[in-house]
């Protein structure tokens, strides 16, 4: 998970963090509109706001993370060509389990989008991983910590800033799921 930066590999800018800019819900809000109504029919677990701009305060390299869930990727395969028409780049990045795109191009981002099975492990993932960092700021500002450490020692890589977070990345998420299951239903 989280790992989406790595795709387009050699065209990349490098790994740069800002703090938390209040514009990013309304950009990504924006960008939800867009992709309904190019995309709208496809659509079948709603449009999400993940990754670490979804996380008011939290440090962030600054590219709007989206996903969406979908039926099944053979049947959302023309989503690939609507998209385009909004400047989305398609990049066959972990296929088996999503379509992914980035905006404008790889070596200048503002987006990341994830066309994903609703249901699957991945949709689930990148939910539960972004509700329990909205929830636990102790949680977040331990990822934020070794996001600012890694981006820090691999500027150039972002395959090896991603690859080192993904220890911390799959303890939140076991403690998301965790968290979520002791969550009465409401």
């Amino acid at each position: 998970m989280h790992g989406d930066e790595t795709a387009g590999r050699g065209h990349d800018e490098p790994v740069r963090l800002v703090a938390y800019d209040q514009r990013w819900p309304a950009m990504f809000e924006r960008e939800a509109v867009a992709i309904t109504s190019a995309i709208g029919r496809w659509i079948t677990g709603g449009i999400h706001h993940v990754g670490s701009t979804s996380v008011p305060g939290l440090a962030a390299k600054p590219i709007i993370d989206i996903a969406v869930g979908v039926a099944d990727l053979p049947a959302s395969r023309p989503c690939v060509d609507l998209l385009a028409a909004l400047d989305y780049c398609y990049w066959p990045y972990r296929s088996d389990v999503m379509h992914w795109f980035c905006k404008p191009d790889p070596s200048r981002r503002t987006h990341h989008l994830h066309l994903l099975p609703t249901g699957s492990r991945r949709f689930r993932e990148e939910i539960a991983f972004r509700d329990y960092l909205r929830t636990h700021r102790d949680g977040a500002e331990r990822y934020e910590q070794l996001k600012h450490r890694l981006a820090a020692q691999h500027e150039r890589d972002r395959e090896a800033y991603t690859e080192g977070k993904s220890d911390l990345v799959a303890e939140l998420t076991a403690a998301a799921f965790a968290w979520r299951d002791s969550e009465p239903l409401r």
